[in-house]
């Protein structure tokens, strides 16, 4: 069984900046790539940043291109998100994921390849 869990979450102003942890435990084996993904009130969850440890390759949503920064530990199956110039509109729940298989770049934009989901950490901000 193979868990991840969130932290770092909370309530910031518009303009600020937060950083976001994930951490797995459990059986540990190495992921194909890892992601965030977010989920606002009412809404559904969308694809927010990703790695693939092969290449260290990152990508991110164009909504948060250029704010947000993944990161993250292979060996430990560990990922960050430095999110800064945060509005209001990134509040949500936001989400990490692990894919375990080799998948296209382009898919891991998608939930369909995770295969192992946190219960997410929540972020507030505030105008």
């Amino acid at each position: 069984q193979v868990h991840l869990v969130e932290s770092g979450g909370g309530l910031v102003r518009a303009g600020g900046s937060l950083r976001l942890s994930c951490a797995t435990s459990g059986r540990t084996f190495s992921m194909y790539a890892m992601g965030w993904f977010r989920q606002a009130p009412g809404k559904e969850r969308e694809f927010g940043a990703g790695i693939r440890w092969s290449g260290e390759l990152t990508f991110y949503a164009d909504s948060v291109k250029g704010r947000f920064t993944i990161s993250g530990d292979n060996a430990k199956n560990t990922v960050y998100l430095q999110m800064n110039s945060l509005k209001p509109e990134d509040t949500a729940v936001y989400y990490c994921a692990g894919d375990r298989n080799p998948t296209p770049t382009m898919r891991l934009r998608s939930m369909m390849p995770y295969d192992y989901w946190g219960q997410g950490t929540q972020v507030t901000v505030s105008s």
